[in-house]
């Protein structure tokens, strides 16, 4: 599973056109960040993207405590605690401690897992062997963020990850529909244990 977070100021075209772009390329859930904008605004972005995902069955998942309209929200490992009652609720998690404090989250998004400038202040990257331990003692699928590439995906996967998610390779790609297929490709070459998914399935 290829889940995108987006991110305007890194995107080389407009974020819905990337978005579109991906969406072709076969991603299927998409975290709407963008959280400095204004919420009529964020709102009305969410919408778009809806109908960008509603064509292909995906889904969009907003950023924040607040779904727009919407029913899945991914959370900061900050809170707020307990989650909100929604149809998906995801979290990020950074150690163990993070992990363990997860109730009725449907998953959790760890990161870093690789050296990138997007996740600054998080300490050093995981690195596939911190990526197994803490999937390894995770109640809720994994999502390996951070500097996840179409070279290194598979390896997430085989660490125990469900799946990967993925900012700046897409964001910042000339062509991000090919990106999203080399992922893509990357991860179904990995045969998953049964039930691992989850929700990702």
């Amino acid at each position: 599973m290829i889940v995108l977070l987006t991110d305007r100021r890194q995107a080389r075209r407009p974020l819905v056109e990337v978005v579109e772009a991906a969406v072709e390329g076969g991603a299927r859930r998409v975290v709407l960040r963008e959280k400095d904008l204004p919420r009529e605004e964020r709102a009305a972005l969410a919408a778009t993207l809806r109908a960008v995902l509603a064509d292909v069955d995906g889904h969009l998942i907003v950023a924040g405590p607040d779904p727009l309209g919407g029913a899945a929200v991914h959370l900061a490992a900050a809170g707020p605690y307990p989650p909100p009652d929604l149809a998906l609720v995801g979290r990020s998690c950074h150690d163990e401690g993070e992990l363990a404090r997860l109730t009725r989250e449907h998953y959790a998004m760890v990161s870093p897992v690789f050296p990138t400038p997007s996740k600054p202040g998080y300490g050093p990257p995981l690195g596939l062997a911190g990526l197994a331990r803490l999937a390894a003692r995770s109640p809720v699928p994994v999502l390996a963020l951070g500097g996840v590439t179409p070279g290194n995906a598979a390896g997430c996967l085989a660490a125990g990850a469900a799946g990967v998610a993925v900012m700046g390779a897409v964001m910042r790609a000339d062509d991000p529909a090919a990106v999203v297929r080399e992922l893509r490709g990357a991860t179904l070459s990995v045969k998953t244990p049964a039930g691992r998914g989850g929700v990702w399935s």
